[in-house]
């Protein structure tokens, strides 16, 4: 199944430029909405352009369980600005992307590994393909960041989707992907039925450039994921996060692979997106 998502992606690629081929090159200044098509799929997205600096890249943001995109957006911009940054902000809403779509990453439903060519993290590489193609640089780098919901989103686009960001921001997930073949995705990587592809694909997580930002007072139990596989990561969100982060390490250094994680707590803050974006913590996070 991992095998499947090493199928040649210039296929999709091709279509997306075709698709935005009739219209305007560019993301507007300042705020923005618009429909993003992508390979049959409309997202509408929520974005922002910086003027008087040279763009340096995407900052692509995944909202929470309140699929709240446009307040997301604007909670980055600030990020965007100081970066010099595309601020793009995809809705998924909740009609069509139910947890298991998009929390979860759309890999298993009803206890069964589906179609990789359905799931919902191989829209991420679609999206940064049609924000290059409408600024016309194919080569333009790219952060992942998100909040709850979305960071459960961006741990399953960081394990099983082929994402190549410069920085993967995941801020106080419900659940994780765990670093272990004995974890049934979409919480490890078991259920695959090719070793080596399972091997390599989590070989390829830890070494993704994965802050792991935790707000320190995020213990409390309101929308955290319940059920066998979210409660034994531990009991709050804050226990969860450094639990995933010290056994992905303990994972790399038992096999010797590298490890590019990066474990970051903010003080003082709970379960705030605003909070968490407006850190010194997420700063130096997409400075590293």
């Amino acid at each position: 199944m991992f095998l499947e998502l090493l199928r040649p992606w210039w296929i999709v690629l091709a279509v997306v430029g075709a698709l935005s081929a009739t219209q305007e090159p560019g993301l507007a200044a300042g705020t923005g909405q618009q429909t993003a098509e992508l390979a049959g799929v409309p997202l509408q997205v929520f974005t922002w352009r910086p003027d008087g600096c040279a763009i340096s890249g995407i900052l692509l943001v995944f909202h929470g369980l309140a699929r709240n995109a446009q307040g997301y957006r604007d909670d980055a911009i600030p990020l965007g600005r100081r970066f010099c940054l595309l601020v793009v902000a995809p809705l998924f809403d909740a009609a069509r992307f139910p947890a298991w779509r998009y929390q979860r990453g759309g890999i298993v439903h009803d206890g069964t590994v589906r179609p990789s060519d359905t799931w919902t993290v191989n829209l991420v590489p679609l999206l940064v393909a049609w924000v290059r193609e409408r600024e016309g640089r194919p080569d333009l780098p790219y952060t992942l960041i998100g909040h709850s919901a979305g960071a459960q989103f961006l741990s399953r686009a960081a394990a099983y989707a082929p994402v190549e960001a410069t920085h993967v921001v995941i801020a106080n997930p419900s659940t994780w992907v765990r670093t272990r073949a004995d974890v049934a995705a979409p919480y490890g990587f078991g259920g695959f039925g090719d070793t080596a592809a399972a091997e390599a694909a989590l070989r390829r997580y830890l070494a993704t450039n994965i802050t792991v930002l935790l707000g320190q007072e995020d213990v409390g139990s309101r929308d955290l994921a319940t059920g066998r596989e979210a409660e034994e990561q531990g009991s709050t969100r804050f226990a969860r996060g450094e639990n995933a982060f010290h056994e992905a390490e303990l994972e790399a250094r038992q096999h010797g692979w590298t490890f590019n994680w990066h474990l970051a707590i903010v003080p003082g803050v709970g379960h705030s997106a605003r909070s968490m974006f407006a850190s010194d913590q997420m700063v130096a996070a997409l400075a590293r």
